[in-house]
């Protein structure tokens, strides 16, 4: 079951980028309009579950809600990364690369820095997969030296590329922070541990300073970064609250799977991020990205791969 729920993000996730492609509306109205969507299932996974289950004063912990505020801030960052990368590169190229600095970035965080990974032969598996999974995401955005050339300018690439890697230092560091201000002693284990050793009041009461956090810095850089305070009340903006309720849907069970210890970090996010497949496929599909015979031929074998990588790690890396 844990495996499932595990798998369960990439189905959500992964429909992210093509609804707000879809949308088509700027950077910062995609992420804002994300996170009023988040900031509404939050509230209602306080109201419904962490608050009668766990109690106020669980829910409003000073301490969880630092880590939620950070957590939700690093998003933010990854999020407005992301999105800025869609228009220049195209959905189908964009979400393939981010998919694999993803990969390898929380992995190897989850690996070196929360240690899950604690034998040679898990290290040995775990790289193969993360090989696997990131060639997969790589023959995915394979581009036609002819076609491309003409579709995206050095200019663009360069663009794209640049927000691509901010936004993989922000998604991984939102993804690692919970666990790693556990690691360092910070949230004590009768936080993180509750109710019964599968961190489920831990993850669900962070959701809503994350939320937060996450609202409070799109709002930022909209105001101070654009100086323009009128996209905060536009319709793209309100049309991607429901790119941020798929969202938050997915991100709930990332965490929840990220702190049951039959499935873990790296499994959680590397099983997210087949989400790629979901958006590879509906921008060919729904947002009309022409692809040729030889990029669709690198596409199939490239999913191949993420799902080969993906069993890997999920069948060898649990002990």
């Amino acid at each position: 079951m844990g495996m499932l729920i595990a798998l369960l993000p990439a189905l959500f996730l992964g429909s992210n980028s093509v609804m707000t492609a879809k949308i088509d509306g700027k950077p910062s109205q995609g992420t804002l309009g994300t996170t009023f969507g988040a900031f509404l299932f939050a509230v209602l996974m306080a109201v419904c579950y962490t608050i009668p289950h766990a109690g106020a004063s669980f829910a409003f912990n000073p301490r969880i809600w630092v880590v939620g505020l950070c957590s939700g801030i690093f998003w933010t960052i990854g999020s407005i990364g992301q999105f800025s990368a869609l228009k220049p590169l195209g959905v189908s190229l964009a979400m393939p690369i981010s998919t694999a600095g993803q990969v390898v970035g929380n992995a190897l965080m989850a690996a070196i820095v929360l240690g899950e990974w604690r034998s040679l032969r898990v290290w040995v598996i775990g790289i193969i997969a993360i090989i696997l999974v990131t060639s997969g995401a790589i023959l995915c955005s394979a581009r036609d030296s002819v076609t491309d050339a003409v579709h995206i300018s050095a200019k663009n690439m360069k663009f794209g590329m640049i927000a691509l890697l901010i936004s993989t230092i922000g998604f991984m560091m939102y993804f690692v922070f919970p666990n790693l201000l556990h690691k360092t002693g910070y949230i004590d284990n009768a936080i993180y541990n509750a109710p019964d050793g599968n961190g489920l009041y831990y993850m669900t009461a962070m959701i809503l300073p994350q939320s937060v956090g996450q609202v409070l810095a799109a709002v930022a850089i909209i105001v101070l970064g654009e100086h323009n305070q009128s996209l905060i009340f536009t319709r793209k903006t309100a049309l991607n609250i429901f790119t941020g309720l798929s969202w938050a849907i997915g991100n709930c069970l990332i965490f929840i799977s990220a702190a049951n210890p039959n499935v873990g970090q790296a499994i959680a996010t590397t099983f997210s991020q087949l989400g790629v497949l979901v958006s590879t496929f509906g921008g060919i599909v729904i947002l009309k990205e022409h692809k040729t015979r030889h990029q669709m031929i690198c596409i199939l074998f490239g999913t191949l791969l993420i799902v080969a990588g993906a069993v890997l790690m999920a069948m060898y890396t649990t002990t």
